[in-house]
């Protein structure tokens, strides 16, 4: 049981029920208890209310329910909380990968202009690490593998390339934007954006 209360499984909306984050059943629970937030009953597409915890508390189980046992009888796990007090949408700088420097760059080699696929690009660093740079927005480009490979512990210039375009930190994107349902929970279809992964 404690496994249930502890997996991100509750999607967390601002009062504008925008999705800004997730949470595990158990903080959810600690929430809505110190009515930080309430929760959503959610039944197929039309039914949507927010409930209390002094009234959550006292919903029936339904077979497609996880429910947490307590002294009281068993309480149904939320799976999306409304907070009461919160309007923004926090913003957030996607993390640093392959795959968001490929996206960044637009699966283009930053030294040869080509377009490419997943398995022909890879990351480079500008200032090899090896000669002190780092691991940064600022530092890293999507490249040609071979032309990587060449370049090797060089300096692009050293070996007559030049770079596109000036890499940056890509801008800070709403949170609602990164949430992903991992553990594909059926009633976050409500508020996420979906998003084709390539």
């Amino acid at each position: 049981m404690s496994d249930i209360l502890n997996k991100t499984t509750v999607l967390v909306l601002n009062r504008n029920w925008q999705a800004i984050h997730v949470r595990t059943p158990a903080e959810a629970f600690c929430q809505m208890a110190t009515n930080v937030a309430t929760a959503l009953e959610i039944e197929g597409e039309d039914f949507i209310r927010p409930v209390k915890w002094e009234d959550w508390i006292r919903l029936p189980i339904r077979p497609q329910d996880n429910a947490v046992m307590t002294p009281r009888g068993p309480v149904r796990m939320p799976t999306v909380i409304v907070l009461a007090n919160f309007a923004k949408v926090p913003r957030k700088r996607p993390k640093l990968s392959a795959r968001t420097v490929r996206e960044r760059d637009g699966n283009r080699c930053q030294y040869t202009g080509k377009v490419l696929k997943w398995e022909e690009g890879n990351i480079d660093h500008v200032v090899p690490r090896s000669r002190g740079g780092k691991t940064s927005w600022e530092n890293c480009v999507w490249a040609n593998r071979e032309i990587n490979g060449k370049k090797g512990n060089r300096l692009p210039q050293e070996i007559g390339l030049r770079l596109l375009t000036f890499p940056k930190a890509p801008p800070a994107l709403p949170s609602t934007l990164m949430i992903r349902n991992i553990h594909d929970v059926r009633d976050w279809k409500h508020f996420l954006f979906t998003r084709k992964m390539t």
